[in-house]
């Protein structure tokens, strides 16, 4: 006596057959990661107006360094006072 198996027994059973195997369905995948935003806009340059000059820098300029002469002069040898007495 045949009994005639169902599709889904045949299925079932040619799948143990084959062993175990990755799930196919849509609710069993990785989602897919959406592509980053693109990055923020550069803000437009503003232009000099038109009738405005450039100020001009300072005329002893920006920074004043010290006087490092006088800051490395040897001082003068002191003198010792002599033990006489």
């Amino acid at each position: 006596m045949e009994v005639e198996m169902g599709r889904d027994e045949v299925a079932m059973e040619e799948q143990e057959l084959q062993g175990w195997e990755t799930p196919r369905r849509e609710e069993c995948r990785i989602p897919v990661v959406p592509p980053c935003p693109a990055p923020p806009r550069k803000r437009p340059v503003a232009l000099p107006e038109l009738g405005k000059e450039r100020r001009e820098p300072p005329k002893g300029g920006y920074f004043q360094p010290p006087d490092l002469e006088s800051l490395f002069k040897l001082a003068p040898p002191q003198r010792q006072a002599s033990s006489c007495a």
